[in-house]
């Protein structure tokens, strides 16, 4: 095998590279839930309420969304060893930040500072993961992005519970700092420039409608779950939202130069791969938000214990995406979507019937066939997408990509929380009955809740079953019989060692 070169055409470790790839961008994509169950914790801290406190998620996330479109100009005009640096030191900034927040505004400061190094780190490594393998090898380096991507948000709660419930808050911070750190240090010697940078300046406009746009998109979405969708704070912010990102969509396909290449969705088999990976993190992030509510309301488990539910589900993906991404590199994507969305639903349905007295290894076995049918689908199906595409549009493909996954997984979540609370609250009793009969009140409420849980996994039944369908239309093409240009080759062979 040949010597892996980078832009200069210096020799460089790729293992140290993918490994510093991974541990880093494991540490940032692992904040957007280390604070699921650390809420009660930092409202009692800071002496805020409920709403107030969500910030630190919602957030975190409409930065992260706003800077993913941002990261395919910089791809393209940073060197890639300077990008991932600085993305890194940021994040590392952010998390000191927050470590050491003496007061709630400056914790959110820190958390924004953070989602900055985020929404770079997290495009990039799929980027530089699909830039250093050829088509043919794509699947399995895609599984290991997988273990970040996909695992790092899902472990989030359990580690979260555990440590609100043996340290204090700051731990969940503090114990990055180290990581990052000496991923940070390390990288100075073995993080290397392998994408070609060319000079082209920054359509300010362009900038301007995006951030407007996906991040009014993102906060109308979030704000959905606690306010409603008949608020006017919701409907002002979406309405802004679409106006915007309307504009920002007629600016890109009319300019020479665009911002941002939306006209890789011209790509059918991109687009068809771009739409089933949405769709299926909409069911994957909707259900990972709302069982642990069930959980910790319907049956009174604590943080750590809810959890610790899921953490099956999360190793399952960890172990099996590895293995669904080299199936995928002898097989296709096809075959694997329509399994992985046919376990997803099946593992899903059950969720439609639970009770209180549900019992908790049932409840683990289906959300670990859920989290398997999710790494058939998630990365393999990205993966056929970005081999669909010219080896220059990689990094717009990624972008384009990940936005639409960011925006999907805001509204999915959006959609089942505001049918969880509309259902469990139009289902209550009137409170004449708490005065008649208090105990029937409460048995009626408890099944009015129970009957909102019920709606909203209905809900991502059919996210599910309308990814199953689109899971049909995904290119039966095999890695093997894409033919690579000659830039991709070049790669490929630096990439080989």
């Amino acid at each position: 095998m040949e010597q892996a070169v980078d832009t200069n055409g210096k020799s460089y470790s790729r293992g140290w590279l993918i490994a510093l790839l991974l541990v880093g961008t494991f540490c940032t994509v692992l904040n957007q839930t280390i604070l699921a169950t650390a809420f009660p914790t930092l409202m009692d801290a800071f002496d805020v309420n409920t709403s107030t406190v969500q910030w630190l998620t919602t957030g975190f996330m409409m930065v992260n969304g706003i800077m993913i479109p941002i990261s395919a100009w910089l791809t393209s005009r940073i060197n890639s060893k300077f990008l991932y640096e600085g993305a890194m030191i940021i994040f590392l900034i952010g998390t000191i930040v927050c470590y050491t927040a003496p007061t709630f505004g400056v914790l959110l400061t820190g958390r924004l500072i953070q989602a900055v190094g985020v929404g770079v780190t997290m495009p990039l490594l799929q980027t530089l993961m699909l830039s250093i393998f050829p088509a043919a090898n794509r699947g399995a380096a895609m599984g290991l992005a997988g273990l970040v991507i996909g695992v790092a948000p899902a472990i989030g709660p359990t580690l979260s519970g555990w440590v609100i419930d043996n340290y204090s808050w700051r731990t969940l911070f503090g114990m990055l700092i180290p990581i990052v750190a000496v991923v940070i240090i390390a990288g100075i010697w073995f993080m290397k420039s392998v994408l070609e940078t060319h000079k082209s300046n920054l359509d300010w406009l362009s900038a301007a409608l995006s951030t407007l746009g996906f991040g009014s998109l993102l906060y109308g979405f979030s704000e959905v779950g606690s306010k409603g969708w008949g608020d006017t704070v919701v409907i002002v912010a979406l309405i802004i939202g679409v106006i915007f990102v309307g504009l920002f969509g007629w600016r890109q396909l009319t300019i020479e130069k665009p911002f941002l290449e939306l006209r890789v969705l011209k790509n059918a088999e991109f687009s068809i791969s771009a739409l089933l990976s949405s769709v299926a993190n909409m069911a994957m992030v909707g259900v990972e938000m709302v069982l642990p509510l069930y959980l910790q309301i319907i049956r009174g488990d604590s943080a750590l214990e809810s959890g610790l539910t899921l953490l099956p589900g999360a190793l399952m993906m960890g172990v099996l995406s590895p293995i669904t991404g080299r199936i995928f590199d002898r097989i296709g994507a096809r075959r694997l979507a329509i399994t992985g969305m046919f376990l997803l639903t099946i593992g899903t349905i059950p969720f439609a019937f639970i009770t209180k007295t549900t019992p908790v290894l049932y409840l683990i076995l289906l959300y670990a066939v859920r989290m398997a049918g999710i790494s058939m689908t998630m990365m393999p199906v990205t993966t056929a997408g970005m081999n669909a595409l010219p080896f220059n549009m990689i990094s717009n493909g990624t972008a384009v990509n990940n936005t639409l996954r960011q925006v999907a997984s805001s509204v999915g979540t959006a959609i089942l929380m505001s049918i969880l609370t509309n259902v469990s609250t139009n289902n209550v009793p009137s409170k004449s009955l708490l005065k008649s009969d208090p105990l029937l009140y409460k048995n009626h409420v408890f099944n009015a809740t129970l009957d909102g849980y019920h709606a909203t996994f209905w809900a991502a039944i059919a996210f599910c079953l309308v990814g199953l369908v689109v899971a049909f239309f995904v290119s039966t093409r095999k890695p093997q019989s894409i033919e690579s240009p000659k830039t991709d080759t070049a790669v490929a062979q630096g990439g080989a060692a």
